[in-house]
């Protein structure tokens, strides 16, 4: 296992890791106040009045598909077949993007498939260490089944400490490349933050994701504000088939650390991709937007400026031959939601 010790990291400042852009800093008065709207005053249609669609996935169906499909299960949580290996990007099956399974915010809907209807993985691709990016449960589910577990700074230590065999784990810094295979993946930058308690904030590196194949080349965002790192990543490795890039979740309080959906396809379009497949929404409650409203305003701007957008069905199959797939399935819900 590559381990932190192995690798004096350039991201680490005074023992913690840290972004190369200036971050606001937001007071303790600005947080509580933030909780307590979230807690007590959410507008109403942050969550769908009815069940949105879902496409039922099963075992044999994936095995199947050809190379090169994309499906996404939710929120984040993108599975690909590539270069005859299936992987997965930050896999949450919980029903709470929490660390309690009484409080936070629940599914919209169920995943599409049962972790133990996967099959076999190559690969699971970890972004970073928040809780509805990286499910304990979920990980430890897959470990018997799944070859590599390829994760950013210490939070391949973190997986080793649940009980992830460290042969398994491999784990890098921003820059660094790992070949399994016939698959090339990249660590890249993101602009976030990390930690799961009150205590461990920014002890784990957060990034994005290069996920390159023979001929195929896919980029995952994980969860970052918008900075100039796109255009360097796009500049050294695009231009990319698809981008799967964080829209959703946003909100001018914490405009560094995620994306308004202008800035999600100005990254896009950083990134020199080709089709771009809106993600981070649809799933979980997170924001005080109306939960279509990442979806609406992606695909008017995709129409604005000429760009290719994919939007489809959660579990429903994407090739990444053909990845145009501008379906509006948000639309058949209804749009007022009452407040859980």
């Amino acid at each position: 296992m590559q381990t932190t010790t192995a690798h004096v990291s350039p991201q680490v400042h005074k023992g913690r890791f840290r972004n190369p852009a200036r971050m606001q800093r937001g007071s303790l008065g600005k947080m509580l106040g933030i909780m307590w709207r979230a807690l007590f005053d959410k507008p109403a249609g942050t969550i769908p009045a009815m069940p949105i669609p879902v496409q039922a996935m099963t075992r044999t169906a994936i095995e199947a598909a050809p190379d090169q499909t994309v499906w996404r299960l939710g929120h984040s949580t993108v599975l690909l077949k590539l270069e005859g290996g299936l992987w997965l990007t930050d896999p949450v099956f919980a029903r709470r993007a929490s660390p309690f399974s009484w409080l936070g915010p629940a599914r919209f809907h169920a995943p599409p498939v049962a972790l133990d209807d996967l099959p076999p993985l190559e690969g699971v691709i970890l972004s970073h260490d928040h809780y509805d990016h990286l499910d304990r449960a979920a990980v430890l589910a897959l470990a018997a089944r799944t070859a590599h577990f390829i994760a950013p700074l210490g939070v391949g230590d973190r997986l080793v400490k649940w009980g992830i065999p460290a042969g398994k784990v491999r784990q890098l810094d921003w820059w660094r490349s790992i070949k399994l295979g016939n698959v090339e993946l990249t660590c890249t930058p993101a602009q976030h933050f990390s930690g799961r308690g009150l205590s461990d904030g920014n002890s784990t590196l957060w990034c994005s994701w290069v996920i390159a194949g023979a001929t195929r080349r896919v980029f995952f965002s994980g969860d970052s504000g918008y900075f100039r790192g796109f255009k360097a990543i796009g500049d050294r490795f695009g231009p990319f088939d698809l981008t799967m890039i964080e829209t959703g979740a946003y909100d001018e309080q914490w405009p560094d650390v995620h994306m308004q959906p202008e800035q999600t396809l100005q990254a896009h379009m950083d990134l020199r991709g080709k089709v771009l497949l809106p993600i981070h929404n649809g799933t979980f409650d997170l924001a005080f937007h109306i939960w279509q409203e990442p979806l609406e305003r992606i695909a008017a701007l995709a129409v604005q400026h000429g760009q290719s957008l994919a939007t489809p069905v959660i579990g429903a199959p994407l090739s990444l031959d053909e990845p145009d797939a501008p379906q509006r399935w948000w639309r058949t819900v209804q749009e007022s939601a009452p407040v859980l």
